[in-house]
């Protein structure tokens, strides 16, 4: 295989705060490699890195000559005054450089260089960037193409910025969390396309279903060092718990080993002045391997939800509407006790403002909501990080509560608390600016759960948070003693965690499905075969009833055909002029123009009339 990349001893700090020393990887043509870390390990540093965006401490990063590299960042920034199109052309690759070049030329006074721009053109299939651009975009929801970028919210921007990424065709792709602000659909139609296509891909993101489907390769960054796994994420967590357990093993047999060499250097100097000093180098390093930290995310954490009664809420005929979106139309529902409910939908289908309704944050047109006396919400939003940036994270924590509730009078502190969600006590003095933004989604989570509510509402929870992190909260969700809901398009996160799900199709039409997201996709996907079944026998009726009595050619189908062969021949040989012509290096910039635009059109009415002559041919014959 041909390297693309190759990173060597590879270090890079904060202050005092390493993220990865000495690291060594490379990646090769045809690689698809998904990049795991916990939050704050330096995942997005290290593709920043990589992007020439941040620097680093010392290494070596070597790329392959003329390696085509496009990149989605994880907060991707455009002038506001683009349009979405012209955000497409913005950022510098060779082949929006290529357009700018060719537009430059045609520009200029006698085109100069105007034929090798062309072949080049016609090499990097740049005639064809604008439909494709058009096509992504349509793909990812994003349809109007003259909308301002300022007028986009943060989803879309990022959609904008996807579509930039993809376009391209590289030769390596990188991603920063791709599936952040994409639907289940966007999700599984990106899937798909990744499938399809040869691109080299390195990945960050926190869908585990997408790294199972996508990758073919997993790279852990760990305690600062690299771990490589040849395969997906299933086969990663197998093998990544071998080797916590070695590792687990070799610190348990150095601690032991480490408490009978340590009376020996306790020992007066005197006692062992005469041993040889190679056993005192063994020591320190023995110590280094004792003083590793045991994996402990086996660990449960089964805090003490609040009591809550057997009414929780009763929603009666729920109305609400913008002029013509409906969110709610009619809408009734009776909450159970430690219910766990799912919702699904598209984007803009109203999921967060029904979580905005039942809470009563947004005022219904219609309908009553009762809620239970001992209801007590604990409400995770999409825009709920607001701490003061200059106090540490476990005064933030402590604010709330000195101690947390795990019943039968057990408490944790709120420092043990922390620690349970992957805050080290060291950590846990830092400031909350110097924070990652997962680090901070860590520790709104953490503010949320430590008021001990009865009824967690979480909205996309699982935005930015790592895999670790998460199955920490799936495995706390499984054992919550309380009422779940949980807006996500965390297809791996809903099936560990809901019941039943309340599926949002637009327009107020919401149906309750008895079951996870991929029951619910199996049941969707049958549904959908059925009714291409149910719809077969029609058309193989038709097609019979053709078989047996050949049609002929009506006579102005005749006619049509004749007429298709003459107009044909004669687009062909107006396409070989326009070539010629484009190719002569004669024409003024005002005929350059006029027969670079004319060209695309001829070829499409070429296709356009081909494709029906092929239709006639098939009745003729």
């Amino acid at each position: 295989m041909v390297s693309y990349l190759q990173v060597e001893n590879l270090t890079k700090s904060f202050g005092d705060l390493v993220l990865f020393q000495n690291i060594s990887f490379g990646i090769a043509e045809g690689q698809r490699v998904g990049l795991i870390a916990k939050n704050g390990a330096g995942k997005t540093t290290l593709l920043s890195i990589l992007s020439g965006k941040e620097g680093y401490d010392s290494g070596r990063i070597t790329f392959r000559r003329d390696l085509r590299i496009s990149i989605l960042e994880q907060n991707p920034v455009y002038p506001e005054e683009l349009t979405v199109l012209e955000a497409c052309f913005y950022h510098g690759n060779p082949v929006t450089e290529l357009i700018k070049e060719y537009e430059a030329c045609m520009a200029t006074e006698g085109n100069p260089g105007i034929d090798e721009i062309l072949a080049r053109m016609e090499q990097e299939k740049a005639w064809d960037y604008e439909r494709k651009a058009k096509q992504v975009l349509t793909q990812l929801k994003i349809r109007d193409f003259n909308q301002k970028i300022k007028h986009l919210s943060g989803g879309q921007l990022k959609r904008v910025a996807l579509a930039n990424a993809l376009i391209v065709e590289p030769d390596l792709l990188i991603l920063d969390e791709p599936t952040n602000h994409l639907d289940l659909d966007m999700i599984e139609w990106l899937e798909e396309y990744l499938q399809r296509t040869n691109i080299c891909l390195l990945m960050v993101t926190h869908d585990r279903y997408f790294l199972d489907r996508v990758c073919s390769e997993i790279m852990e960054i760990d305690n600062r060092q690299i771990y490589q796994y040849k395969g997906n994420y299933s086969y990663y967590l197998e093998k990544r718990q071998e080797r916590v357990d070695a590792m687990n093993t070799e610190i348990t047999r150095a601690n032991n080993l480490y408490r009978t060499e340590l009376e020996w250097m306790r020992r007066m100097p005197q006692a062992r002045g005469h041993k040889a000093k190679y056993r005192e180098d063994a020591f320190y390093d023995l110590e280094k391997v004792a003083k590793q930290r045991i994996d402990n995310s086996n660990v449960q954490l089964n805090v003490k939800a609040s009591y809550i009664g057997s009414k929780i809420f009763e929603a009666e005929h729920l109305y609400k509407s913008y002029d013509d979106l409906k969110i709610l139309d009619d809408f009734s529902y009776i909450f159970a006790r430690y219910e766990k409910m799912g919702i699904v939908g598209n984007n803009g289908t109203g999921k967060s403002t029904f979580i905005k309704i039942l809470l009563g944050e947004v005022p219904l047109d219609s309908g009553t909501i009762e809620i239970g006396e001992t209801v007590r919400f604990g409400y995770y939003s999409q825009d709920g990080l607001q701490f003061d940036e200059q106090m540490k994270v476990i005064d933030v924590v402590q604010d709330i509560a000195e101690y947390v509730e795990l019943g039968n009078g057990k408490q944790l502190t709120a420092s043990q608390f922390l620690q349970h969600f992957l805050f080290t006590p060291e950590s846990q003095h830092s400031y909350v600016y110097k924070l990652s933004g997962g680090e901070r989604r860590r520790l709104y989570l953490c503010t949320i759960l430590m008021r001990n509510p009865n009824f967690l509402i979480l909205d996309e929870p699982t935005n930015d948070l790592d895999i670790v992190t998460l199955n920490i909260l799936e495995e706390y969700l499984q054992n919550y003693k309380g009422c779940v809901m949980v807006v996500s398009h965390d297809r791996y996160f809903m099936d560990k965690v809901v019941d039943h799900l309340l599926v949002f199709n637009g327009q107020g039409d919401i149906r309750d499905f008895p079951g996870n997201y991929s029951d619910y996709r199996d049941w969707k996907s049958a549904n959908e075969q059925k009714e291409k079944e149910a719809a077969k026998p029609k058309e193989e009726k038709k097609q019979r009833v053709r078989t047996d009595e050949k049609r002929r050619m009506s006579f102005k189908e005749k006619r049509e055909f004749e007429q298709l062969e003459t107009e044909i021949a004669t687009l062909e040989e107006e396409k070989r002029q326009l070539e010629e012509a484009l190719c002569s290096g004669s024409l003024s910039v005002d005929e350059l123009t006029e027969k670079s635009k004319r060209l695309p059109i001829i070829t499409d009415l070429i296709d356009e009339k081909t494709m029906r002559w092929l239709e006639l041919s098939e009745i003729e014959s």
